[in-house]
């Protein structure tokens, strides 16, 4: 992007990183904030989030001029959103204008916009240049968890955080259970004050890293391709050399990875957690995994005095990216109310099951319900083919009636225009079909529909389409 003149008070695209242009405003940094060093930069707050960030010059563009070409390119309900936001900004801004004009000052002028500023690094005093209609920055309780440099900030960045902690506590009389909601406002969240750690940066983890960083939290991070924690390490977080000394050096260590058996080899391989736990040391494990699992890891780490708790999460990477997923807990109580702070960054919602192996089971249900849906939606799509029947007329009807949702909607386009980057990858998908099988196997419970979906998935992975989408499941009807 070319270089532009800006002042306190333009409206801007800004563009954060690999991430498309979003609509904001320039505004004044608090007073007692530094800009980043060595960039010529200005302070934004985005609209239809609560975000502010530092952004670079040459990463700006004016709102007006390019509000055509913008629309075109970007799509989706908070983009738009945004661009709503921003008429109303402008609708009300000319109606105060036209008020100060019938009204002037006592010599019935105009009062002059601000002379056009550049803030360097060397400014005393940024509070004279605040916009009087803004609301000073540094009021908003969140506000210092989204001063990141321009190029690290994370998808997430574009949505505001409302969202509740919800928990379902087991009443051990009976197997019924009890609501009771706790809601975070706004994303305000005091982070805790315990050490994080974090095994498992893949789509999932990704995302859950860095909403836990963005939201405050100290957190080391690990994986076993190392070079996917560099962007972490950018963006505030600390290296951890082994699993072992992250368990180690941190109060509460969350894994997310990809099955059962790197699961177990997590903990009990080569370095491990389990060398690293301690009395008192907190371990949560966030991956899809079968209860037989959960039970053997919980074993393990409360053998060595520590506290066990999973908490595998409901979504998918965007999700995980806006900080929107619903997280199942159980195990340890004590420890889930620990996370307390980190299942509010990372999730919109959260429930506690009871007992270790409960969160589990019922994870392995929804996805299980969610694999054995998107097949059925795929063999629909290729029947309206098979039978002359428009795919795109059949995706606009089915989102017109009682099946209607997001989750249709973007899957079936994705079909469409032939894009199956993952969001979720389909060979996870049939694992949790399998061992959901497996459950209702143990259970003697029929599970028909799972079967029968977990064979095409079979088929699809056999086509080579283990690490596309789940929504590739398509190709293995026209193969």
């Amino acid at each position: 992007m070319a270089t532009v003149h800006l002042r306190i008070g333009d409206l801007v695209w800004g563009k954060l990183g690999r991430y498309p242009p979003w609509p904001g405003k320039i505004v004044s940094p608090p007073k007692d904030l530094k800009k980043p060093r060595g960039k010529k930069c200005h302070f934004v707050k985005f609209f239809g989030t609560e975000d502010h960030a530092w952004i670079k010059v040459e990463q700006l563009k004016p709102y007006h001029p390019h509000k055509e070409e913008m629309i075109k390119i970007n799509k989706g309900k908070r983009f738009q959103q945004a661009v709503d936001a921003v008429e109303d900004f402008l609708k009300k801004s000319k109606g105060k204008e036209q008020n100060a004009e019938g009204k002037g000052d006592s010599k019935g002028k105009k009062t002059p916009k601000k002379p056009l500023k550049i803030l360097d690094e060397d400014d005393e005093d940024l509070s004279a240049l605040r916009d009087p209609s803004e609301k000073p920055v540094k009021d908003d309780p969140h506000f210092h968890h989204f001063l990141l440099s321009q190029s690290e900030k994370p998808a997430s960045s574009m949505e505001p955080i409302s969202k509740r902690l919800k928990i379902i506590e087991e009443d051990t009389a009976s197997t019924s259970i009890q609501a009771a909601d706790s809601t975070a406002i706004n994303g305000s969240i005091t982070p805790t004050d315990k050490r994080i750690g974090f095994l498992g940066l893949g789509l999932m983890g990704s995302g859950i890293v860095s909403n836990l960083l963005k939201m405050g939290h100290v957190v080391t991070v690990w994986n076993r391709t190392a070079e996917k924690c560099d962007l972490f390490i950018q963006e505030g977080a600390r290296l951890g050399r082994t699993p072992a000394e992250v368990a180690s050096m941190c109060d509460i260590t969350f894994s997310c990875v990809s099955d059962p058996k790197a699961a177990r080899d997590l903990v009990l391989g080569p370095s491990g957690v389990l060398q690293g736990i301690r009395p008192g040391k907190c371990y949560v494990e966030m991956s899809t995994v079968d209860p037989e699992t959960i039970t053997e890891l919980s074993q393990l780490v409360t053998s060595r005095g520590g506290r066990f708790l999973e908490a595998p999460v409901a979504g998918s990477q965007q999700l995980s990216n806006d900080g929107m997923l619903v997280i199942l807990a159980a195990g340890d109580r004590t420890v889930y109310e620990d996370c307390s702070s980190c299942f509010q960054a990372m999730g919109k919602t959260s429930f506690f099951l009871g007992e270790a192996g409960n969160a589990a089971r019922m994870m392995l249900i929804l996805n299980m319900v969610q694999g054995s849906f998107m097949a059925t939606i795929a063999e629909g799509l290729t029947l309206a083919q098979a039978t002359g029947q428009s795919q795109q007329t059949f995706l606009d009807i089915l989102c017109q009636g009682q099946m209607a949702s997001t989750f249709v909607d973007q899957k079936c386009q994705n079909i469409l225009q032939g894009n199956f980057k993952p969001d979720y990858y389909l060979k996870h998908i049939q694992k949790d079909l399998r061992l959901a099988i497996s459950m209702g196997d143990m259970a003697n419970h029929p599970t028909p529909m799972a079967a029968a979906a977990n064979e095409v998935y079979k088929r699809a992975k056999a086509l080579d389409q283990s690490d596309n989408d789940i929504s590739a499941v398509y190709r293995a009807y026209i193969h």
